[in-house]
Parts: C-alpha cells; sequence; structure tokens
C-alpha cells in the first residue's frame, strides 16, 4: 500500500502532542498491515466529508483519509473529533 500525506495532513500532524505523533506511527504501521483492524475503528464519513474515511489514533484523535486507488490511500487531516468535525 501506498500513503500519500496531504500539506493539511502534515501542518496539522506538526501541531500534535509527541505522545500522539508516536501513536501515530504505531497505528499507521497497523493499518498498512490490516486497514480492518479493530484498533483502528476505521468508517467511512458522511455529511461534507462523504467519500472519506476515519481511523482512530487515541479515543478522541482520528485521522481522515481517502481512497485514491486500490493501492493508494491519501491522508487528509489529523485531530480530536472536536476540531476535525465541528
Amino acid at each position: 500500500m501506498h500513503i500519500e500525506r496531504s500539506r493539511r495532513f502534515d501542518k496539522d500532524f506538526s501541531k500534535q502532542p509527541k505522545k500522539i505523533q508516536a501513536r501515530f506511527y504505531e497505528r499507521i504501521g497497523l493499518f498498512a498491515t490490516d486497514q480492518n483492524h479493530p484498533l483502528l475503528r476505521v468508517h467511512a464519513l458522511a455529511g461534507d466529508l462523504l467519500g472519506c474515511y476515519s481511523f482512530n489514533i487515541t479515543a478522541d484523535v482520528r485521522v481522515i483519509f481517502e481512497y485514491h486507488a486500490s493501492d493508494t490511500v491519501r491522508l487528509l487531516a489529523i485531530g480530536t473529533h472536536a476540531q476535525l468535525y465541528e
């Protein structure tokens, strides 16, 4: 699987605490090997984010992404539930 990062994702990521950044690397590794792992809680989004998906980094921190091709995922944003969905 090829994983791309958007500029917004990189900007959001740089603002995350080191602990969240470390957890992201754990979870993206898990995502790359098993997108359906229960810890990730991958799910489709609705409304303005229709066509996008989300997976959990922690109980409150999420990554929003989209599929670009059968083997490519583009990470769009990372942040708390409130930052991303409100």
